[in-house]
């Protein structure tokens, strides 16, 4: 070990470290995981110091984990073998933006915060947003989405080109600047969700969407969470292109109207948001307060002027730490699955009633336009018999999607949390992705212990 620390000094002087304190930093994550700090942590600032630090890597054998923001929710930057944490905080420079072709090309460590702030004047934007204030090199590796993806999609769809250093050092740019491609294998799909399992981004072509000219968002009341959740079903259905629609239970509303003196009433909300020109988007809003009223919905309050939506949403975005905030002592597991649409309102429903039984706060809230949604169980941490409880909901929630078709994580993805799902979810294909690891990674230093099947 000493001589590949020996090694990685040379390569990058200051910008390695072992230090105690440094590498604690990158063994804790936001969720129930213990810490599992590296062996020591690299700052790259170029492709050539990433494809440097993974070559003397891989002849010395050491794990090698990629790090953007810390904010993945599975364990995924976590390092349970040891290794070299690569941070890419120093790779954060926008390199090219085309507003004619409507692509932004980014190092891996820009944030999207960041990237929209200097899309700002172009009247381009890009649209994944999973929350956090991620970077674009960790939401390509595990394949985000988020509030926005009902209408623009997830990573997957906005990813068009990217470059990787492989594990044995080589370089490998994948996609072109061109919409679409007819030739081989999509490699660029294959990177993007692999968790850094097959190697580490280095740069990335993203697609840009026009900024709408007119923007709504609104929130509405309902009386249980069924009626809410048929709405979203009827809504899909009827193909209104909302462009966000998010799920929140009466728990959700409590905690926000304590946090941010709002005064919805205690009921599960929807939070809406549509994007067009002003008749379409008013178009929209009415064609969805129809359906609304249909199911028995109230207490609309609409958010047209930019301050009141940008407070909306981030009331939505904080609902994480606001419900840390309100159960202090408690160990947060975070879990989401995904379903078809027309199963959306069952699986909430059953899920609710799992976790009402269990007697532990468990809110919920979702991306349900797509039929993704969350449950944030929170058992007392110092109260094994609550921590078991709340590991068998979140088993419960697992097994229901795949029941229903669905899939045991919609945006979250596998890290260490669900490989005992992946089985299950993919039978064969499963065993396919650990051929093509082998393939390009045959001495598993890419991440090891994460998506895969264990060696």
């Amino acid at each position: 070990m000493q001589a590949a620390f020996d090694a990685l000094n040379a390569l990058l002087g200051d910008r390695f470290t072992t230090g105690a304190s440094d590498r604690a930093l990158y063994g804790q994550s936001e969720s129930h995981f213990a810490d599992m700090p590296p062996d020591g942590v690299a700052y790259p600032e170029t492709t050539a110091d990433v494809a440097g630090i993974v070559a003397i890597c891989a002849e010395h054998r050491m794990p090698v984990i990629g790090w953007g923001a810390g904010t993945s929710l599975e364990g995924h930057a976590l390092a349970p073998r040891g290794g070299i944490t690569v941070d890419f905080s120093r790779m954060n420079r926008v390199l090219h933006i085309c507003a004619d072709d409507m692509l932004a090309v980014v190092q891996p460590g820009v944030t999207r915060e960041q990237l929209n702030e200097d899309l700002r004047a172009t009247g381009l934007f890009f649209p994944v947003d999973p929350g956090a204030n991620a970077s674009i090199g960790g939401m390509a590796s595990t394949r985000a989405s988020g509030t926005t993806a009902v209408r623009y999609g997830t990573m997957r769809d906005n990813v068009l080109a990217l470059e990787a250093v492989l594990a044995d050092g080589r370089t490998l740019r994948t996609g072109t600047r061109a919409p679409k491609s007819s030739t081989g294998y999509d490699l660029t799909g294959l990177f993007v969700g692999a968790e850094g399992t097959l190697g580490l981004i280095t740069e990335l072509t993203l697609r840009l969407r026009g900024q709408p000219d007119a923007i709504s968002a609104a929130v509405c009341a309902f009386d249980d969470m069924e009626s809410a959740t048929q709405t979203v079903i009827l809504t899909i259905q009827s193909g209104i292109p909302m462009a966000r629609i998010e799920f929140i239970d009466a728990t959700f509303v409590r905690l926000f109207n304590a946090q941010n003196g709002t005064d919805m009433p205690q009921k599960p909300h929807l939070m809406v948001e549509f994007h067009g020109s002003s008749q379409s988007t008013r178009e929209q809003a009415e064609s969805f307060g129809e359906i609304v009223a249909d199911m028995g919905g109230s207490a609309f309050q609409w958010a047209d002027r930019p301050e009141d939506r940008n407070r909306l949403w981030k009331m939505r975005h904080n609902a994480y730490y606001t419900a840390r905030a309100a159960w202090p002592n408690a160990c947060a597991i975070t879990t989401d699955v995904c379903v078809p649409i027309s199963k959306l309102a069952q699986a909430v429903r059953e899920t609710a009633d799992d976790i009402a039984n269990s007697g532990l706060p468990g809110p919920i809230l979702g991306h349900v336009g797509d039929g993704n949604f969350h449950a944030l169980l929170l058992p007392d941490r110092d109260d094994p018999a609550q921590i078991a409880k709340a590991h068998a909901l979140a088993h419960a929630m697992a097994e229901r999607a795949l029941r229903l078709g669905g899939t045991v994580s919609g945006e979250h993805g596998i890290g260490m949390g669900k490989l005992k799902y992946m089985d299950a979810e993919h039978g064969a294909g499963w065993d396919v992705m650990a051929s093509v690891k082998a393939a390009l990674d045959p001495q598993g230093i890419m991440n090891p212990g994460k998506l895969l099947r264990q060696t």
